[in-house]
């Protein structure tokens, strides 16, 4: 039951969200070399034309955190998702790069990634949680591996405009999934005040600059590898553009298939630091054979990148959401989407100044460095298992003010109520706290009637 509810609560926002993705990879392979046949082109509009999208979501992910934080998330979702449908129109239409900067900056507008993080964490537990990113992830996979299928075949058949109206069509098809099969979150009141200075707690919060920072560089590298490969495949090794499905199929299946082990260890064994740091480690070899000129060792570049980037996808989301208060929830997984959508502006912005002027050996250079002082920013994070939920289920009313007792417990971090399942949720330092300890001082302090933890 369980599980069937995990399902339930996660699996209909993935797909809005992999649906979307599979709009913006499906053009992914093919863009750049499309966008160097369009008039005006340059490598650098080029690398803004691809990283565009990102720009705008930087601009918007934030506000669109904020706002559905007091006006609800589902109406934020489909606002960005018409937005998003509006820009794909826009670059179909394109007869020029810069109306296809102008589609991909439209694109980007409707910034709902984070919004979508944000929910799925409120319909799901802690303790569930690096689950249902991993399904999120999963799902986000998947369309990632049909679109580098199908971007290249149906852009070499069908042309480059009719992705983006398919595209289109996706996110249109999103918002049915939203009214149809979203659930609606559930009703919590906080026994905390929500205080004016939110976004400045948020931004000083030291792990979640660190996570801030972890997708800013992960979704740099990203797009900077997908400005690379294509180009340097067709123009350097002479492979047809409509075979690079034969590339991208079996790295994004070797990335599938990394991405559960993944999450298995970080979850039950506590290695969520040593997992992301593996990956990084990854992202450092596969640039450096990817300096190579002979072309197997270049794609077994590939292979290796698309491992370790999706290692980190079911593991990031999870983290940056443990680090927040559960009232700034969307705005923290606002900021921590907007970091990693300026990463991929910043990665396509600098991936078409290097091949415009400088060499392959400064991009993997970059990234080197770029990793090392990555890896030493995690000996800098609080290790996330040390927190733990304890759910209390309520059979009497209880107010905001009785609650506040709790902060006399050391250990406590936050608590609140969730008014839908009628469950008061104590978030605590397990090295400081013992559930026993919280039932006992509720017992003893608090008029309350409830049925011991869940």
């Amino acid at each position: 039951m369980a599980k069937e509810s995990l399902i339930k609560q996660s699996l209909p926002l993935s797909l809005i969200l992999a649906s979307r993705f599979f709009g913006l990879f499906i053009v992914m392979p093919v863009l750049s070399l499309y966008a160097l046949f369009l008039e005006s082109s340059s490598p650098i509009l080029i690398g803004i034309a691809m990283g565009g999208y990102a720009l705008t979501q930087v601009l918007f992910q934030i506000p669109f955190g904020f706002l559905s934080d007091k006006i609800g998330r589902k109406s934020m979702i489909a606002l960005g998702l018409v937005i998003f449908a509006l820009g794909s129109l826009v670059c179909a239409l394109s007869t020029d790069i810069y109306m296809l900067i102008l589609g991909r900056l439209m694109q980007g507008a409707g910034a709902v990634g984070g919004v979508i993080s944000a929910m799925i964490a409120d319909l799901v537990r802690e303790e569930n949680r690096t689950k249902a990113m991993a399904l999120m992830g999963a799902t986000i996979s998947l369309s990632f591996t049909f679109a580098l299928i199908l971007g290249p075949i149906l852009g070499a058949n069908l042309g480059v405009p009719s992705l983006f109206w398919i595209t289109c069509a996706l996110a249109l098809f999103g918002l049915v999934i939203l009214f149809v099969a979203v659930p609606n979150a559930p009703k919590v009141t906080y026994s905390f005040a929500h205080k004016s200075g939110e976004y400045s707690v948020i931004l000083k919060n030291k792990n979640l600059q660190i996570m801030n920072l972890t997708n800013f560089l992960q979704k740099g590298f990203m797009t900077l590898a997908f400005l690379i490969i294509p180009i340097a495949l067709v123009k350097g090794f002479e492979m047809p553009k409509e075979n690079l499905w034969q590339v991208y199929i079996p790295a994004s299946l070797l990335g599938f298939f990394a991405m559960a082990p993944a999450a298995i260890i970080a979850e039950k064994k506590g290695k969520f630091k040593s997992v992301m740091v593996f990956g990084i480690l990854l992202f450092v070899l596969a640039y450096l054979l990817m300096l190579s000129r002979s072309q197997a060792v270049f794609i077994t570049g590939i292979l290796i990148f698309f491992i370790g980037f999706s290692m980190h996808e079911p593991i990031m989301q999870s983290l940056a959401s443990r680090y927040c208060k559960a009232n700034q929830k969307g705005s923290a997984m606002g900021i921590f989407t907007s970091f990693g959508y300026l990463g991929s502006f910043f990665g396509a912005l600098l991936g078409g100044h290097f091949y415009t002027f400088f060499s392959p050996l400064s991009i993997t250079m970059f990234v080197v460095i770029a990793s090392f002082l990555w890896i030493l920013s995690f000996s800098l994070l609080a290790n996330p298992t040390m927190q733990k939920n304890l759910y209390l289920s309520l059979k009497g009313e209880i107010t905001n003010e009785a609650l506040e007792v709790l902060g006399e417990l050391r250990g406590v971090i936050e608590w609140y109520i969730n008014e839908s399942e009628r469950v008061v949720v104590v978030k605590y330092d397990k090295h400081l706290l013992t559930e026993e300890e919280i039932e006992s001082f509720v017992s003893e302090h608090l008029q309350v009637y409830f049925k011991g933890r869940e």
